[in-house]
């Protein structure tokens, strides 16, 4: 794997994908021989690797064409960079923004997500946030993540006990709702050649719309800039000077693709607000949680410039960073990075990528990382009973991207799948949440060795990896019209678009520019206009029946009834029905 420094960039210009620089200050004449009144600091960032012990498949494992990502070879892309980067400086941290468990494919979530704290440990992560999905199973867990020890329930199933994380997870915006006081700890100092330097990590406020409710009862999430210059004025007062934000939120850039990696065009997202509040000592904000991929340089509170990064989701990227400290002032005084994309396949000579199957992407046993793949074969053989069994089969590719309504043929096909595992609670119809639909169902991915078109229990559980239990509730016509208008920002307290999948027969019209409140009309259940007076069972996952991702609405469902198993089981009984292809995508319709 070759890895580029920003100081090479010129020497990399001729490569296919250029690796682009963002310099908020001007740097140290020179680059590699800071002045002895500097001292140059660099980190390896990433973000949301959710448990990507595997390379991801389909769209989700590619860069810019590019195979990427899995723990392998992410770790071998680090201690890489982390050999460059000592070369250059002894200081350098290896740091992650948030939301590296939770949303786990199977070999990680069956363990929950002890595999991945443990990969985390041996490719030696410094520091970490917290993010939403560290959620994911409650606050409990995520301390025993960080403390160590055995499941209450499933105990310590690989049987050698878990010690926890080698790492601190930083969570200084998530307070106890008695004491007020973090969950977990709020910063970490460095000593780095007599200049302090302080990591704060925090996840985004809106954490409680997108994860289950039951699980974060006793805690409270604060305003991201109120808490990151609260916890400035405090290291101050420790004669720290210099910061690096680790904040699971983010934003994306805009423009056609294919977008540079490393670059910042047209950018947008709630991190630049966040940012604009910041104080000027933090020069660098690693961010996360859109799963985008930008390195740029936005202005803070004073109008100065701040680094904030994203190297896209499941170890795809790494982000390459330096800092400059001024010894005086123990200030940051220059800070640059680029992105890194995290190869894993095999080139032929014409450049492209060698492939055993269309889309199925040859991988390089030359970058896989020993100790790494050691971790890694551990778990993917305790688990390979239950990950390579065929549940069911797909006649093509089965994709979770949406049409110009918002609907996808995956969700269509879950959705389904609802109606028919929850007949005998008298459902009618069925609403699926696109945030929990993870992964594509791809014809030719084959990983336990099947058929193409032959779906295991690891795949579907990839697609839908929250062991969420399928609830069917009741509701009348007048409320579920209420869910549907809450699909859209702005009302009734929804902050992010979502559009939400439904079963056959069940459709309805949206019109985009209408008043909030009247967006949705003409729903109707198998050609019958939906009555207002009337009552439907509709069945639809506990996260959603709580009240998760915002659609509060849902919590005025009555009668709830939970099947057995979880809605894993409920894609997988499909499928196993019989072939299953694409969903028709002709459910929801929008009008200008």
């Amino acid at each position: 794997m070759q890895i580029v420094r920003g100081r090479q960039l010129a020497a990399a210009a001729a490569a296919a994908l250029a690796l682009v620089s963002t310099t908020a200050i001007p740097a140290h004449a020179g680059g590699k021989h800071p002045s002895p009144k500097t001292v140059t600091v660099n980190l390896i960032s990433f973000n949301d690797f959710h448990g990507a012990i595997d390379p991801p498949t389909g769209s989700g494992g590619l860069v810019n064409g590019t195979p990427a990502g899995g723990v392998e070879y992410l770790a071998t892309a680090v201690k890489t960079l982390r050999a460059e980067q000592e070369q250059e400086s002894r200081y350098s941290f290896t740091v992650a923004a948030g939301d590296l468990v939770g949303a786990s494919p199977l070999v990680s979530a069956a363990f929950h997500d002890e595999p991945t704290v443990d990969e985390m440990n041996s490719l030696g992560l410094d520091v970490t946030s917290v993010g939403n999905h560290e959620f994911d199973e409650g606050v409990p867990e995520l301390l025993r993540l960080q403390q160590g020890g055995c499941h209450p329930v499933d105990g310590c199933q690989d049987g050698d006990g878990f010690a926890g994380a080698d790492y601190p997870m930083l969570a200084a915006n998530v307070v106890y709702k008695k004491s007020g006081l973090p969950i977990l700890k709020p910063f970490t100092i460095e000593n780095v050649g007599g200049v302090k330097v302080a990591f704060v990590g925090m996840t985004l406020e809106g954490t409680p719309a997108i994860v289950n409710p039951a699980g974060i009862t006793n805690v409270n999430f604060l305003d991201e800039a109120t808490t990151a210059n609260k916890y400035a004025r405090a290291l101050k007062w420790l004669g720290v000077k210099s910061i690096v934000l680790l904040l699971h939120e983010g934003g994306q850039q805009n423009g056609p693709a294919p977008l540079d990696p490393s670059g910042c065009t047209g950018f947008s997202g709630a991190v630049t607000d966040i940012v604009s509040q910041l104080d000027p000592a933090y020069g660098v904000v690693v961010s996360g949680h859109t799963h985008r991929s930008y390195t740029c340089a936005l202005p803070n509170s004073s109008g100065a410039s701040t680094v904030v990064t994203s190297a896209g989701s499941n170890g795809t990227i790494l982000t390459d960073i330096s800092m400059t400290l001024d010894k005086k002032t123990k200030k940051i005084v220059a800070a640059d990075a680029h992105n890194l994309i995290v190869e894993n396949g095999v080139k032929n000579p014409d450049g492209t990528w060698q492939q055993s199957a269309p889309g199925v992407y040859v991988r390089n046993p030359a970058t896989v990382d020993p100790a790494a793949k050691a971790i890694a074969d551990k778990y993917r053989t305790a688990v390979a009973p239950l990950a390579n069994r065929v549940v069911g089969s797909i006649t093509a590719d089965i994709t979770r991207t949406g049409n110009a309504a918002g609907e996808s043929a995956l969700g269509d096909v879950i959705a389904d799948g609802m109606v028919a595992y929850t007949t005998s609670a008298g459902v009618q119809l069925a609403l699926m949440n696109p945030g929990g639909i993870r992964a594509d169902l791809i014809y030719t991915s084959s990983p336990g060795g099947e058929a193409p078109g032959q779906v295991t229990y690891g795949e579907v559980f990839t697609v839908q990896p929250f062991n969420n239990l399928v609830a069917t509730v009741t509701l009348t016509g007048a409320q579920l019209k209420e869910v549907l208008e809450q699909q859209f920002v702005g009302y009734a307290g929804q902050t992010t678009t979502k559009i939400l999948q439904v079963s056959a027969g069940f459709t309805y019209t949206y019109s985009s520019s209408a008043a909030l409140g009247s967006r949705v009309s003409n729903l109707a259940l198998n050609g019958t206009p939906i009555d207002p007076a009337g009552t439907y069972r509709v069945t639809t996952n506990d996260f959603l029946a709580n009240g998760g991702d915002g659609f509060t609405n849902l919590t005025v469902a009555t009668d709830r009834v939970t099947a057995p198993g979880f809605d894993v089981d409920s894609l997988a009984a499909y499928l196993g029905a019989g072939p299953k292809g694409p969903g028709p995508q002709n459910r929801i319709t929008v009008v200008p």
